[in-house]
Formats: C-alpha cells, structure tokens, sequence
C-alpha cells in the first residue's frame, strides 16, 4: 500500500503505438532528413546536460508541487479535527482512500500521456507532443463527467460499507464522496496538465498551478467548514466543496493556456478535435496497466481499512491511519513522487534521444536523493510521533497510542517506499508499465493482505500487526522493482505513433 502521491489533436496516421524491440529499429531518429526537426521549445538540458542537474531540476518544483498540493489534504484534516473531531478525520481518510481506487483507471491515462510525451519531446516532435495531450484531455474529462460522477455517486454507500465504516464516520464520509465524485473533472485536468507539462521538461508551471490551487483551497475551507456570516458551516463536506471549487478555476485558467498557446505544451491548431480512437488507444495501451496498478494498490489500501475497521478499537485506528498514514507520511511520499516523477521524465526523455546508459545513471541518481530526504523525516516521526498527532488536534490517549506506533513503524517504511518509487517512475517513464503491476500486486496486496488474514486466522489481530504488514510489504516493493529496473529490459522498449 502506498498513498496516492498521489497529483489532465488532430489524428496521426492509423498505425497503433507498439512496444517491441524490433519496432525499434524502424523508428526514426529526430534531425534525420526524414525524421522531425528538434523542437527548440523543449529543454535540451535533460539529455545533454549534466545528469544529477537534470534530475534535480524536474524533481525540486515536482517535490514541492506534491508538498503543497498534499497541504490541502493537511489542513483539511487541521480544520475538520478541530470543528468535528477524529471522526471527521477519519471519515476524510476513508472516503479519500475509496475516491482514488475509483479514479485510478481515469489516472492510468496520464501515465500512458507522460510516457508518450516523454519520449516525443525526447525525439524533438512538438506536433506528437501537443496532440497525445489533446486526446488525453478529451478522454479523461468524458470519463469524470458521464462515467466517474454518475456511478460514483450511486455507489458511494455501498463503498462506505464495503469499509466497515462506523455510523458517525460513515455519516461525515457519505456527503464528502459524493461531492468528491460529482465534481472530480477540475482535478482530473490538474493532474493530467501536471504530467504533461513536466514530461515535456517543464516542471515549474505545475509548481504554480499547484500553489494558487492550495491558496484557493485553503479560503474556501476556512469558511465552508467552520462556516461564516450567512454561510453555513458544511462540516467535512465543507472540505470537499473547497478542494472542487479551487479546482474547477485553476481548470478553467488551464484550458484558456492550452488553447491560446505559451506553455511548453498546447493543445494543436488546425486539423481535427474529435477523440482520435488510434491515440487514445495508445493512452490505454500503455497506461492502462499502471490503472491496474493503482486499482489493485488501493484495492488492497480499502482492504487494508476493512481490517482496521474490524479491531476493537475501530474509529480510533482509523482516525490513526487517516493522519500518520494518509497525511504525515504523505511528506515522505511528497519527495519521492517528485523524484519517481522526475526519474521518469528524465529516463524517458534520455531514452527518446537513444541514451540507455544516460537513462539508468538518471534513475540510480534520483534513488540516491529519496532515501536520503526521507531518512531525514523519518526522524521525526520516531522522536516526535506525539507532537505531529497533537498538531492535527488529535489527543486521545488510545488514538495517540496507536498513531505513535504506526509513525515509529514509518520511519523505517518510509526508506524502502522512497526508493521503490524512484525505480518505479523509471520504469514506468520508460514504457515498462507492466513489471510495476506485477510487483504491486505481491508487494502491496498479497504480502500485506496476506499477512494481515493469517494472524487474524490464528490469533487476535492488533493495530501494530497491520503496520508491520505495511512495513514488510514496502520492503517487498523496494527490492523487487530495483531488480527489475536492474535488469535493463525496457531498453528494449520503443514507443510511436506514426
């Protein structure tokens, strides 16, 4: 299990996108009489200059986007804890751990787009560029609206269930959900816009999204929560209300961007703007094992809640793993995901311009900076467990003692988890979207899941079995994607649309 870092064209010709070595060989180099001139709107630097700047320079603003952007998640569980109690917590916490199983498959496009990207500004091709990321836009916004808020909506109470979540949290949850579902299309176009742009070399404009979106979302928080004057006070639905609102105008900002041109992507001028099925097969093609992925690791995370909301101390625990687990372990997976993003960019940008060994020193590198910055946090969730809870108003004793056992067990967690992450963005970055499938599914469903029905089977099933489920499954994760990564199989991989 791993928390979502988590983060939205005219047709080419009919040939599908394939990922063969031989189709290798018939692509064409960038510069070639016959190949795309060299864009000179992409920054040349990823693949000629110096490597550790390179990953840094895609990492530092992905970091910091993902910092801010999980702020949001932070004070929404500040302000809920201290005008509606754990509770709210933990109905924040549930209900944000079913929203992301249900949009995984929509977020399996921007995977497919990041690694199409990637490899197309690699190769210098702005036109290839501009509409992958047109198709992905077109694609991700029919599914939010006409898929994704209807049955969204209608299975909401079925999920929440599903969960084993308590009456009072299932209460706060319910309205949360729904909204969360019915007006997911803002976000959906912040996500697949901040992929876009840093595949493409660009990762400072996210950065800003990412920044007046927090700006946005901490306002409409404040007063939809607590309430203000004649407004009401919205409770923890009030938190959904804020995050969709700040969405939906940092989207509408976006789409005025892309269509008059200025960012290091656009959607395309001229030609057609119907969905161009050959491209958005690409999408699924490539990206539709990393949904799988996402599906199957969140699937295991509402699994993983399910037992937590068996224990005998049920709303305590989850209210413990929706703060240590959902959001104070975000400031480790924050970092990585910066640097899984910006491994991936890198490798597969190197990749694009035909430099495999550039490509693996690239990911060895951003490896290097994960463990390190979460090595430095980790720290304080094992010295500090008590003061980081009481910072989310959270001083019950029992909740207090189970979320200092899981924070001491994260400090260790987090190491592997960062340098899984590395190795999984550069594989993924380099079209190898199956192998971090494979390795998902043992290591965050089958070893954790596993462990947790065996004790329960023998035994009495207690908070700190689970966390150490947690523990050895994030272990599994590490070793197996740096051996894979280590094998250099996705060099045989070639990505085109022709």
């Amino acid at each position: 299990m791993t928390p979502p870092i988590v983060g939205f064209f005219a047709p080419f010709s009919r040939l599908p996108l394939t990922d063969t070595a031989a189709h290798a060989n018939a692509t064409v180099p960038a510069g070639t009489p016959d190949g795309p001139p060299p864009a000179r709107r992409y920054d040349r630097s990823i693949i000629d200059g110096d490597l550790r700047s390179a990953v840094w320079k895609i990492a530092w603003p992905t970091m910091l986007t993902s910092m801010i952007g999980g702020m949001q998640g932070i004070i929404d569980h500040i302000l809920v804890g201290h005008f509606v109690g754990y509770t709210g917590n933990a109905a924040i916490g549930v209900a944000n751990q079913i929203f992301i199983v249900v949009v995984a498959f929509i977020l399996s496009l921007f995977i497919g787009m990041s690694v199409l990207v990637a490899r197309f500004a690699g190769e210098g091709d702005e036109g290839k560029v501009n509409r992958t990321v047109y198709q992905a836009f077109l694609t991700a916004t029919g599914l939010s609206v006409f898929v994704l808020a209807p049955v969204g909506y209608i299975a909401s109470p079925i999920l929440l269930d599903f969960v084993n979540a308590s009456p009072a949290v299932r209460a706060e949850a319910l309205p949360f959900l729904r909204i969360m579902f019915a007006f997911s299309t803002g976000m959906m176009v912040f996500f697949m816009l901040g992929g876009a742009l840093r595949s493409a070399g660009d990762a400072r404009t996210p950065l800003a999204l990412g920044f007046a979106l927090t700006v946005l979302n901490v306002a409409f928080n404040i007063v939809l929560i607590k309430g203000l004057g004649p407004i009401p006070a919205f409770r923890t639905a009030g938190a959904a209300m804020g995050t969709c609102a700040a969405s939906g105008l940092v989207m509408l900002f976006s789409l005025y961007k892309l269509i008059r041109g200025g960012w290091v992507v656009s959607f395309p001028r001229g030609g057609s703007y119907a969905p161009d099925w050959t491209i958005i097969r690409s999408l699924f093609r490539v990206g539709l094992p990393s949904g799988i992925q996402g599906i199957a690791m969140n699937v295991g995370g509402v699994l993983m809640l399910s037992f937590i909301g068996s224990l005998a101390q049920s709303a305590a625990a989850q209210a413990a793993f929706a703060v240590s687990y959902g959001q104070l372990f975000s400031f480790i997976t924050w970092t990585s995901t910066g640097l899984m993003g910006a491994a991936a960019t890198v490798a597969g940008q190197n990749l694009g311009a035909h430099k495999p060994e550039r490509a693996t020193q690239a990911v060895h590198t951003a490896a290097q900076i994960g463990v390190t910055g979460a090595a430095f946090i980790g720290s304080f969730f094992f010295f500090f467990p008590a003061q980081l809870l009481a910072v989310f108003g959270m001083n019950e004793p029992t909740v207090v003692h189970i979320g200092t056992q899981l924070l001491r067990v994260l400090s260790v967690s987090g190491l592997f988890i960062a340098v899984a992450l590395t190795y999984t963005g550069g594989l993924q970055g380099t079209g190898d979207t199956k192998s971090p499938l494979y390795i998902s599914i043992v290591s965050q469903v089958i070893v954790p899941l596993g462990i947790c029905f065996t004790i329960r089977a023998f035994g009495t099933l207690q908070p700190l079995h689970i966390w150490f489920a947690i523990l050895t499954g994030h272990a599994t994760r590490c070793a197996l994607s740096m051996i894979r990564f280590n094998q250099g199989k996705w060099q045989g991989i070639a990505v085109n649309i022709r």
